[in-house]
């Protein structure tokens, strides 16, 4: 299936590019979230006519993300959890875990834009990436604490 790109995808193509992708990926996620158009001549023609509205949409929200990460970048976010003498938590920390902290200290950031690398599962500091825009992302240290008396 060849679909024109509504937004920058990673490792996919920028906005207006026409690309190939398989038919899942397009018909059940690129389409009905409104980030590509089926590549019909009619969708095309759609299309350069829309495309400055696009760009300029595109523009805006990447300054307004930029404005965000330059809050949340080097953030540090301390967690308290329960774990063993080893360091091992019971249980381990989520993405909704990290969501759930960052509004805590006034920044809303939605799931979907927290990109967590590893599983955490023990004590300690982990990097976090936030992708806040196609091209704009943020880095939060996670601090991972046993007791109270450790966070000071």
């Amino acid at each position: 299936m060849e679909v024109i790109l509504l937004e920058r995808i990673a490792r996919l193509g920028g906005i207006g590019e026409t690309v190939k992708v398989r038919n899942g990926y397009g018909r059940n996620f690129l389409i009905p979230m409104k980030k590509a158009l089926r590549a019909t001549e009619d969708n095309k023609k759609i299309f350069e006519e829309r495309r400055h509205i696009i760009e300029e949409q595109n523009a805006k929200a990447r300054k307004e993300a930029e404005i965000q990460a330059k809050k949340i970048e080097g953030l540090s976010i301390k967690l308290i959890r329960q774990a063993s003498q080893e360091g091992k938590l019971y249980g381990s920390i989520t993405v909704r875990d990290i969501a759930d902290a960052l509004k805590e200290a006034g920044h809303a950031v939605p799931k979907s834009q927290i990109v967590q690398t590893t599983i955490i599962k023990t004590i300690g500091e982990y990097p976090v990436r936030i992708t806040l825009h196609p091209e704009v992302t943020a880095n939060v240290k996670l601090d991972i604490v046993r007791v109270e008396a450790e966070a000071a």
